[in-house]
């Protein structure tokens, strides 16, 4: 994947614009460290980094602010 398509993809899954082209970079860079470590290929790797950075903007979304209690519908 390009850079472009990367960010693209991180803006699909709720990462703000004006961060997706340094964030791109960013899991460009670590998903071919990882393939090259694990043995993987890249797109697996990517995959995978793509998968927790979605969790992790979901789990954000469900976080309850000010003391709020969490509520999940």
């Amino acid at each position: 994947m390009t850079l472009t398509e990367i960010a693209v993809a991180l803006e699909r899954l709720g990462c703000p614009r004006e961060k997706s082209a340094a964030m791109a970079s960013q899991l460009d860079r670590r998903a071919r460290m990882d393939a090259e470590r694990n043995g993987t290929s890249y797109e697996a790797a990517l995959g995978r980094l793509l998968g927790l950075m979605a969790q992790g903007w979901a789990t954000q979304a469900y976080q309850p602010r000010n003391g709020e209690k969490a509520t999940h519908s």
